[in-house]
């Protein structure tokens, strides 16, 4: 490979997100819309959808919509086909995949309803990523530069009571990037994992401004949450065509917490 055709360019590249009706996932679309993709933007809420895709419109962006419940294996083979087929002079061609959608479960473990709950999160943090990852491959092998990237957490490699099934899920998203990375490697495409720690999102916006402040000064070296957008440079960067020789690695974007916390 010639040094020179390692690009860090991504216009042209069609991507699709999960959860990308808010938080991280929102942040990502803008920002690889900014960066000339073409955005497939997905979410199980129709209403943030279109608030997304017409805010990255107006923009000047390019982005189109689907409303996608990451549970639903029928409708994930539905919407890979679609997003495949749009965007590209190339027929049928998705260039990265970003695995974000995900829902925060706190239960413990002597909880009744933990069994209906256990089956429910795993669905959506974890087997999800698979079924997308499944349904993307014939399209990604269609890529110049293919990219997998699964939004893990500071969970995945640690752990909090009363988290288990968010915390079971997200440490099976690494060990599943992982194996992925090995897999699909003779295929050139690249699978890796960012680990966002506390972030400005909708899941942490019922705590309090002061418990915030309390927590980052006390774990978190860099002292501060960080925002959506700073996760979704994290991803951008793992999606370029020249990060071609990085795969199976957990980026941690956590202001230091787990190296501080360890």
């Amino acid at each position: 490979m010639m040094l020179s055709s390692l690009s860090r360019s991504v216009e042209g590249h069609v991507v699709l997100i999960t959860g990308a009706g808010s938080g991280i996932g929102r942040a990502t679309a803008h920002l690889f819309a900014d960066h000339g993709s073409y955005v497939a933007v997905t979410d199980i809420d129709s209403q943030r959808v279109e608030s997304v895709v017409e805010e990255i419109s107006q923009s000047g962006g390019k982005a189109r919509g689907w409303k996608l419940d990451v549970t639903d294996g029928t409708k994930i083979k539905t919407v890979t086909e679609d997003v495949s087929r749009w965007g590209s002079e190339n027929n049928e061609v998705i260039d990265v995949l970003v695995n974000n959608a995900g829902v925060s479960m706190p239960v413990a473990i002597n909880d009744p309803l933990m069994e209906d709950q256990w089956q429910s999160g795993i669905d959506i943090l974890l087997s999800s990523h698979m079924r997308l990852i499944r349904e993307s491959l014939p399209y990604l092998n269609n890529s110049a530069a293919p990219r997998i990237i699964n939004v893990s957490s500071t969970e995945g490699v640690g752990g909090s009571a009363a988290a288990s099934i968010y915390t079971a899920a997200k440490h099976g998203v690494v060990g599943l990037t992982r194996a992925l990375a090995v897999e699909l490697g003779e295929s050139g495409i690249t699978v890796n994992a960012v680990g966002p720690g506390p972030i400005r999102t909708g899941m942490t916006d019922e705590i309090p401004e002061e418990a915030k402040q309390k927590f980052a000064r006390r774990r978190v070296p860099v002292r501060r949450y960080a925002e959506p957008e700073e996760v979704a440079h994290a991803i951008l960067s793992l999606a370029l065509p020249a990060s071609s020789y990085i795969t199976g690695h957990l980026l941690m974007v956590d202001g230091g917490m787990t190296i501080k916390n360890n």
